[in-house]
């Protein structure tokens, strides 16, 4: 019986690469993190008014609670970035004008497009009409 991966000694001792989060993990992630946030402030919110009624005021509590928040808010950041994901700039022609997929020919200035690999390039032009009018 051969032995688990784990146990083998010629097995790898680096873990894994972690795997990116799907999209959908992240929006629920962020959904929640949303929810402890606007807690959280209503929780720092009424403690300072209790400490401003008993008039004395803690401020390594207050740091604290503060911490957290910001702590939730770079999370929330992080994952807009995650979803946001890098912004793709569609491909241009020389004149500047976006390229549609599939194109041959841009469609403002009339230039040929440079072919995907494998893509037979032969353009004819189209036939003739004959016959008099």
């Amino acid at each position: 019986m051969a032995r688990p991966r784990f146990l083998r000694r010629d097995a790898d001792p680096r873990p894994a690469a972690p795997r990116r989060p799907t999209a959908g993990v992240l929006r629920r992630e962020r959904r929640a993190l949303q929810r402890l946030r606007e807690q959280r402030l209503r929780d720092l919110g009424g403690l300072l008014l209790e400490m401003y009624r008993r008039g004395s005021f803690r401020e390594e509590l207050l740091s604290e609670q503060c911490a957290d928040l910001v702590a939730i808010e770079t999370r929330l950041a992080d994952i807009h970035l995650s979803l946001a994901g890098p912004l793709r700039r569609a491909p241009r022609c020389v004149c500047g004008a976006p390229i549609q997929p599939g194109a041959r020919f841009c469609a403002s200035c009339g230039r040929p497009l440079a072919a995907s690999p494998g893509e037979d390039t032969m353009i004819e032009p189209p036939p003739l009409q004959g016959g008099a009018g």
